[in-house]
């Protein structure tokens, strides 16, 4: 790296981030992005400061001769920028696999649809406790870059990876791969859910059979029958099959492994709920195991999480209403998810008000209809995707069409019964309305927190049956 004449593709945090590592090893650094936003400029100001070129708004190359390019994550393959690269014939290095090569950490690397970002935080979190010195990157915000600087005081590197960071690795190889799970995502990237599952199924390719791979049971059965062999050994775990390494038994975490089986931890001592968290506890379990952290320790570690904002984050309730802000579910799996896992008040009665929609990523949404029946009594749709949202489930439950999150709160609340919920799970991206999730999360808490501070709150639809049913 010392000396070599760099070019960073995309500014951003992972971009700065790269920069700073290039010049920190010597490089010299252009950076180019074909945006222009008040961030990107005063992020420029600051790496100009450092000497670091920055070349913001333009679709063109410098005409420098470059000896390697570094390519943020949300640069297409098919963009103009990384089309002109090929044609030049300057070789591509993805971000992540930059930051891992200047790492000499052992990494456990977590993928999939869902629940990657609470895995990861879940796992890093049992490191520390369990006495480990471990940081957390990747897709779950810090760019591998910003650690790779600090790489040797670390025992563990827990690495959230996107299928987008998959699709530029070369040489990354983790210790332990855990995949998820596998559903529709990304159809606008990928194409197809083959190529999708492709891209994930990279996780392993560099393995070898002294490293380890601890996937779900589905995931597994899919990612095998498109002929993909993992070549490390496996630990498989499921919510639903009991044939898996690690199962859920009504609230039971078991064991079925030779050398480790039985009760391991009933989710109810968690902060965790769902089935699908039950399954990020087994994941976590399970990479624990393999480093040989004590049982005791990674239990206590796991019941002292509590998870993160922005994923079935549960709100103070107003006037005996739930409100759950699920804004990082940006697809249907993860919205399924969140609606199975949402309290009832009467077995088999609806008692969700459903906020969903966003910028389009190429879903189809007929999938969640059955849900939708059994757990949800009306939906507000806010967004690009809205019309589609609503033909897929007008027959399962009453639609609305809103014009902002804002309003489809206050409906929802003016509508909601006692001890019912009111769920935002999108179940697709942000970026037609909001800066991100976070930020969609964040304006849904503060249409909530607007509702606290109204004179007399909520009027709620308080009937006597509903009032006696908690009693």
């Amino acid at each position: 790296m010392k000396n070599k004449n760099i070019l960073i593709l995309g500014l951003g945090i992972i971009g700065a981030a790269a920069a700073r590592l290039a010049q920190v090893r010597g490089a010299k650094v252009t950076v180019v992005d074909s945006n222009t936003s008040d961030a990107l400029e005063r992020e420029a100001k600051l790496l100009r400061q450092d000497g670091v070129r920055v070349e913001l708004g333009t679709e063109d190359l410098p005409q420098d001769n470059f000896d390697q390019a570094i390519i943020s994550p949300g640069i297409r393959p098919d963009s103009s920028l990384y089309l002109a690269l090929s044609f030049r014939g300057i070789p591509t290095l993805g971000e992540f696999e930059f930051g891992y090569r200047e790492c000499s950490v052992p990494c456990v690397a977590i993928s999939g649809t869902n629940g990657k970002t609470t895995t990861t935080e879940l796992i890093d979190h049992m490191l520390r406790r369990c006495g480990k010195c471990s940081a957390a990157a990747g897709n779950i915000g810090i760019p591998v870059s910003d650690v790779a600087r600090r790489a040797e005081e670390l025992d563990y590197l827990s690495l959230e990876v996107s299928s987008y960071q998959l699709e530029f690795i070369e040489e990354f190889r983790p210790t332990i791969s855990v995949l998820m799970n596998l559903t529709e995502d990304h159809m606008d990237r990928h194409g197809s859910m083959l190529k999708y599952a492709q891209a994930k199924a990279r996780l392993f390719m560099n393995q070898t059979p002294h490293d380890w791979a601890v996937v779900q049971s589905e995931a597994l059965a899919y990612v095998r029958a498109q002929g993909i062999e993992i070549p490390s050994r496996v630990i498989s775990f499921s919510s639903n099959h009991r044939r898996a390494g690690l199962y859920l038994d009504r609230d039971l975490i078991v064991g079925n492994l030779e050398d480790w089986d039985g009760p391991l931890l009933a989710m109810q001592q968690t902060r965790l709920r769902g089935a699908h968290n039950a399954e990020n506890v087994m994941a976590a379990l399970a990479v624990g195991r393999i480093l040989g952290l004590s049982m005791e320790r990674m239990v206590k570690a796991i019941k002292s999480f509590s998870g993160s904002p922005h994923r079935c984050e549960f709100l103070e309730d107003v006037d005996g209403i739930h409100f759950v802000n699920d804004s990082k579910a940006t697809n249907v799996d993860a919205m399924m998810k969140a609606i199975e896992a949402m309290p009832s008040v009467r077995p088999e009665e609806p008692n969700i008000w459903l906020i969903a929609g966003g910028s389009d990523k190429g879903f189809e949404f007929h999938a969640a209809g059955p849900a939708m029946a059994r757990r949800v009594r009306g939906a507000f749709l806010i967004g690009e995707t809205a019309p589609r949202m609503e033909a897929a489930w007008n027959l399962f439950t009453r639609c609305e069409l809103v014009e902002s999150l804002e309003a489809a709160v206050r409906f929802a609340a003016k509508k909601a019964e006692l001890g019912d919920v009111i769920l935002l799970s999108p179940a697709c991206a942000s970026f037609d309305q909001f800066d991100s999730y976070v930020d969609r999360g964040n304006r849904f808490k503060a249409a909530v927190d607007s509702l606290r501070t109204t004179k007399c709150g909520i009027e709620t639809n308080r009937s006597p049956q509903s009032i006696v049913s908690l009693m």
